[in-house]
């Protein structure tokens, strides 16, 4: 049997294809751009849950849309129960800031003393203290008085939730299914390079979320030992959650921030004798010489190294990413480059 030849592409066809594909993808982010977020989620989703189902599938021998419903039953149960760590977690911190403000005015006005002077302008140090409080209090209140808008609009987003899981199931119900039939539509002399490319393509995200996993466990653990060397309160809790925060670069970092600067404001360091407000400057300092290191270190050599690309290109690519797709785009920037280097 004569084996078919693959039509070579001179580099008029080449350009013409790639500017089709640019014009197409740009008008199906204008048209589509409140569901493509969801739809690419339930693809990661699908493609996590992927292999999981495949190895329950061959040793249980389960049929496979049993296989799936036990994979997703487990993802269900595992969420549940970070979640009921997390929540209440948060909730009993938000709460505790209400009985705290009364210190912390203690604080600032045994700090500050009595009267004091500058620039020939007398000040009373409790007035001072006082209207630092009151401050404080209005900058937490819209956190504290929105509690019941932050849950609706929860609420609401679970609609979305709801189609990324089920989109995501019938993904992976359907994978082979839905394989077979991309493959038909391939020309037969393209078969070897749509082959290929499946494998390197597939190798490449395969190593980009086991570089993540790998990243957020190792955050994960830097923030804990970070934590309890500093004293901040519920240290392992708060480096859980900047574990799973990593996967959002950057914002992440700037929602744990703030997380922890409330926590050592409120409650101060578990070990070292400082006023609440000198430690909360030493959690920032802390975290900022981190995020540093995760940014320009951490980020680019465990997730570079796994997609095969150089530290420059992938900070790049999150800069990148961020300005054309938001936080989607900074954490799939990565395999993303790698990708399009392949095709």
């Amino acid at each position: 049997m004569q084996k078919s030849i693959r039509p070579h592409w001179s580099p008029q066809t080449k350009i013409i294809v790639v500017l089709l594909i640019l014009a197409g993808a740009v008008y199906l982010l204008r048209q589509f751009h409140e569901v493509i977020g969801p739809v690419v989620l339930a693809i990661i989703l699908a493609y996590i849950l992927y292999p999981f189902v495949n190895r329950i599938e061959r040793l249980i021998k389960l049929p496979r849309v049993f296989s799936v419903l036990l994979v997703y039953v487990f993802m269900f149960l595992i969420v549940g129960g970070l979640l009921t760590l997390v929540i209440p977690f948060l909730v009993n911190r938000v709460s505790d800031t209400q009985l705290n403000l009364e210190d912390l005015r203690k604080q600032i006005a045994n700090l500050i003393g009595g009267s004091f002077t500058v620039f020939d302008i007398t000040m009373d140090g409790r007035v001072v203290a006082e209207r630092v409080v009151t401050t404080l209090q209005q900058i937490l209140q819209p956190v504290i008085g929105h509690t019941i808008s932050l849950m609706t609009g929860i609420v609401s987003s679970l609609v979305w939730v709801i189609f990324i899981v089920i989109i995501s199931f019938y993904l992976v119900k359907d994978s082979r299914q839905l394989g077979d039939g991309v493959e038909k539509l391939v020309p037969p002399a393209y078969l070897s390079d749509y082959h290929i490319l499946r494998l390197e393509i597939g190798s490449i995200w395969s190593a980009f979320f086991r570089g993540q996993m790998l990243l957020a466990l190792i955050v994960m653990v830097i923030l804990t030992a970070l934590g309890y060397a500093i004293g901040l309160p519920y240290a392992l809790p708060m480096g859980v959650i900047g574990g799973l925060l990593e996967f959002l670069p950057s914002i992440g970092h700037g929602i744990w921030l703030v997380l922890a600067a409330l926590l050592a404001l409120i409650r101060g360091s578990t070990w070292i004798p400082l006023p609440n407000w000198a430690f909360m400057l030493v959690v920032i300092g802390v975290h900022v010489v981190f995020t540093q290191t995760d940014l320009n270190y951490l980020i680019p050599r465990v997730i570079g190294r796994s997609v095969h690309l150089s530290p420059l290109v992938v900070i790049l690519g999150i800069v990148a990413g961020a300005a054309l797709a938001g936080v989607l785009g900074v954490v799939l920037a990565a395999p993303t480059i790698a990708t399009l280097r392949i095709l």
